[in-house]
């Protein structure tokens, strides 16, 4: 075997070490990088998460996790609209208080959130916008595509 071919093998093997390895760094860094760091933080306590958990069995399934968004969003569609313009979505809730925490509320009612969310860009969040962006947080915090998220899975770790 030639010098550059046993050096073109050994580089692919470092790469893929590396790749291998980096992974779960960069799994959690999609999280931050897809939401906000304010939101991530937010969202990511125990607290929420018991509050989501509503069989309480200590895990969150996706069915719990859309029915909780799904109040979430009700919760900031005052006018019952099925879309969340910037002044809404920006305005404290007091039916999300009843719910859910406030690092959580303060986290997801920022611009930045709500221009991540706004995926066509109109100004607005819509139903179908908030449900399909907050089920993409739900997969990237379900790294082993079990259908519900444990402790360790819900908090990043």
């Amino acid at each position: 075997m030639s010098q550059n071919r046993i050096l073109h093998l050994i580089v692919t093997v470092v790469a893929l070490l590396g790749a291998a390895l980096c992974a779960p760094w960069a799994m959690a860094d999609d999280m931050v990088t897809f939401a906000t760091g304010g939101y991530a933080r937010g969202l990511r306590t125990l607290d929420e998460m018991h509050k989501i958990d509503a069989d309480g069995d200590g895990k969150v399934s996706k069915a719990e996790w859309l029915a909780y968004q799904e109040k979430v969003f009700a919760a900031l569609d005052k006018d019952k609209t099925g879309t969340i313009d910037e002044k809404a979505f920006l305005s404290p809730s007091g039916e999300m208080a009843t719910f859910a925490t406030g690092g959580y509320a303060r986290g997801l009612q920022t611009k930045a959130m709500m221009h991540k969310i706004d995926t066509d860009g109109d100004g607005t969040v819509s139903h179908d916008e908030f449900i399909a962006y907050q089920t993409q947080i739900f997969d990237l915090m379900d790294q082993n595509h079990a259908g519900s998220l444990g402790p360790q899975e819900f908090l990043g770790k």
